[in-house]
C-alpha cells in the first residue's frame, strides 16, 4: 500500500490498521446493508479508515460503541455527542480525538447487546477470513463480548478494506479464537462472504498469559466471574507462574517489596484546613488494580501527578500536584475514569473530606510511608 501510494494518513501504515485513500467511500457502502440499517446498538473499532462508519451511526441515531484502546481502562466507550450537535461536531466525535472527548465508559454490568460489529483488519480473504495487526485485539474484544453476553454466533461481523487487502489467506494460519466477518467492504465492492467458520465462543483462558492479564484489568473481572461459574479458566502460562512465586528467590538489589498486608491505620486526623488544596482523591479503586494500571491511565490521560500516594488495600490513592489550578484540572480531566469494572471516584481530597466520605468518617493524614509513595 506505501508503495503504490494506496495508504492514507496516518503514515506509514506498518504495525497498524492501515488508513487507504478510498476509505471514507468504502464505509459509505455500510448504509446499503439489511444489517446495519435494522441494528441500532453498533460497535465500531477505533481505527482511522472506520471513521466514516462512525459518523454514519452517529448520523444515523444509532448508539455507538467504540473500544478502549488497548483494553487498558475498561472494554467500551459509549460515544455521546452533546444535545443539538451539528454535522462539525457529529465529524469530531467520530475522530480518535472526538472519541476521547465525548465518551463514557461502559462498565461489565451495564446490559449491552450489541447488533452489529465493524472491526479493521490488515489482510481479509473472500471466504470471511481476517488477519489483524497481529496483536489480537479484535479477537480480544469479540470473545471478551462473547463472555459478556453482549454478542452471539449470530451477531453480523463487518470489515471495511482497501481492494487490494483482499486476499487468499491458508487456512492453516487460523486458529479457533480468531475472528471471522461476514461482509467485507472496499471502494468497489460489497462482499457476503458466506463464513461458516464458528467465531470465537468465549475467551480462550489457556491463550491469556499472566502479563496480559496484568494489562487488561477487564480480563481479570470476567476470570473471576467465569471462574465462580465453574469455568476452567487456567492461564497459559499457570503452572510456571505458580511455581515462580512459590520459590525462594532473593530479591534484587534496588527492589522494594510491597507488603501484602493492608497497611496499618496512621494515627490520629487531619482538620479540613490541613490538606492540601494541591491534593486529588482517588476512590473505589478496584482491589485487584495496580499501581503501574493507574500511572498508566493518568499518563494516557495527561493528568500524571508529581507524586502519587498508593493506598491499594484502602482502594484509594492520593495525587499531588504543583498547584491547586492543576489540581482542579485533572478533577476535571479524571471524571468518569474506569479501571476494571469500577467508575473511580474523583475529588479533590479537601472536597472530599468535607464530605466524610473517607474511610471511617475520617480523612487520614497524607504523609506518605516508605510503602506507599510512588
Amino acid at each position: 500500500m506505501e508503495s503504490q501510494n494506496l495508504a492514507d494518513f496516518p503514515r506509514p501504515v506498518h504495525h497498524r490498521i492501515p488508513n487507504f485513500k478510498g476509505s471514507y467511500l468504502a464505509c459509505q457502502s455500510i448504509k446499503d446493508l439489511e444489517v446495519f440499517s435494522r441494528m441500532q446498538e453498533v460497535k465500531v473499532d477505533p481505527d482511522k479508515p472506520l471513521e466514516g462508519v462512525r459518523l454514519l451511526a452517529l448520523q444515523s441515531k444509532k448508539t455507538l460503541l467504540v473500544p478502549t484502546p488497548r483494553l487498558r481502562t475498561g472494554l467500551f466507550n459509549r460515544i455521546t455527542p452533546p444535545a443539538g450537535a451539528t454535522k462539525d461536531i457529529l465529524r469530531k466525535c467520530a475522530t480518535s480525538q472526538g472519541v476521547k472527548n465525548y465518551s463514557t465508559p461502559v462498565g461489565l454490568d451495564a446490559r449491552v447487546l450489541v447488533d452489529l460489529v465493524v472491526v479493521g483488519s490488515v489482510a481479509v480473504s473472500e471466504k470471511g477470513w481476517r488477519i489483524g495487526k497481529g496483536e489480537g485485539y479484535a479477537d480480544l474484544e469479540y470473545a471478551m463480548m462473547m463472555s459478556m453476553g453482549a454478542v452471539s454466533q449470530a451477531t453480523p461481523v463487518v470489515t471495511i478494506v482497501h481492494d487490494c487487502q483482499v486476499v487468499d489467506i491458508p487456512e492453516a494460519l487460523l486458529e479457533d479464537h480468531d475472528l471471522t466477518v461476514d461482509y467485507i467492504l472496499t471502494p468497489t465492492r460489497v462482499i457476503t462472504t458466506g463464513c461458516e467458520r464458528p467465531k470465537p465462543r468465549g475467551i480462550t483462558w489457556s491463550k491469556i498469559s499472566y502479563e496480559m492479564m496484568g494489562k487488561i484489568p477487564i480480563l481479570r473481572s470476567l476470570r473471576s466471574r467465569e471462574q465462580q461459574a465453574g469455568k476452567d479458566v487456567t492461564l497459559q502460562d499457570e503452572h510456571r507462574h505458580l511455581l515462580e512465586t512459590h520459590s525462594p528467590q532473593t530479591a534484587p538489589l534496588g527492589a522494594v517489596r510491597r507488603p501484602w498486608h493492608p497497611a496499618p491505620r496512621e494515627s490520629g486526623s487531619m482538620q479540613g484546613e490541613e490538606v492540601p488544596s494541591d491534593t486529588v482523591y482517588i476512590g473505589n479503586l478496584p482491589w485487584d488494580t495496580r499501581v503501574s494500571e493507574l500511572k498508566r491511565a493518568l499518563r494516557e490521560l495527561g493528568a500524571a501527578p508529581l507524586r502519587l500516594i498508593w493506598q491499594g488495600p484502602r482502594h484509594r490513592a492520593f495525587l499531588h500536584y504543583p498547584d491547586s489550578a492543576s489540581a482542579q484540572q485533572a478533577v476535571s480531566c479524571l471524571q468518569g475514569l474506569c479501571l476494571g469494572t469500577n467508575t473511580l471516584k474523583v475529588a479533590l481530597a479537601r472536597q472530599q473530606q468535607r464530605a466524610n466520605d473517607l474511610e471511617g468518617g475520617r480523612a487520614r493524614t497524607l504523609h506518605p510511608d516508605p510503602y506507599s509513595t510512588i
